[in-house]
């Protein structure tokens, strides 16, 4: 990457990236519409409530470590080859270990916020559900980011005009999803 990337060269780059963002946004929209997530939001208090805290702490987590990458790619401290190095390791550990505790925390949260509106909840099943969901998010967001970023920067692509709209969407698409598996293994657990 040398030099500074024009405008037209941002679009160009970003275009594609936030168009397909918009498909899969729709997509993540009509998942929340299905009869499966419905019933999983009149079976489990407090998850409609936490559902937009768990989505976006998803681009917030994977987000900051996409930009943390790509700042390393372009000041020249990570191979733009994908190599398990401790600056790589600790970035993704810390990430990871930050999606999970604030999950956990959501699931807290959420549960409070169920008693002082006086209504049941579970806080067992909530923190089930969120750490189930964490946990696959996790594994889905980082294959994701980590393709997108190193692939996308050896061919000439600014991860910087990327990584943010793909990050986004797959934490709503896989958040939702995840979601529900959540909800399915809470209720067999539980």
């Amino acid at each position: 990457m040398v030099g500074q990337d024009s405008a037209v060269d941002v679009y160009r780059q970003a275009l594609p990236v936030i168009l397909v963002s918009l498909v899969a946004g729709l997509f993540a929209g009509t998942l929340l519409g299905t009869e499966t997530m419905r019933e999983g939001i009149r079976s489990v208090p407090g998850i409609l409530l936490l559902l937009p805290a768990f989505l976006a702490t998803r681009g917030g987590v994977y987000g900051s470590l996409g930009a943390r990458l790509s700042s390393g790619l372009h000041q020249g401290l990570i191979d733009p080859h994908f190599e398990w190095n401790d600056r790589l390791r600790n970035a993704v550990v810390a990430s990871f270990l930050n999606g999970m505790i604030v999950s956990v925390l959501i699931a807290v949260l959420a549960w409070g916020v169920l008693l002082v509106l006086g209504r049941s909840g579970n806080l067992l099943e909530l923190i089930i559900i969120l750490v189930v969901a964490a946990l696959l998010s996790a594994f889905a967001m980082l294959g994701v980011l980590l393709t997108v970023l190193f692939k996308g920067y050896r061919r000439g692509l600014d991860p910087d005009n990327v990584i943010g709209p793909v990050v986004t969407t797959v934490g709503d698409v896989f958040g939702v999803v995840f979601l529900l598996i959540g909800i399915e293994v809470a209720g067999v657990i539980l």
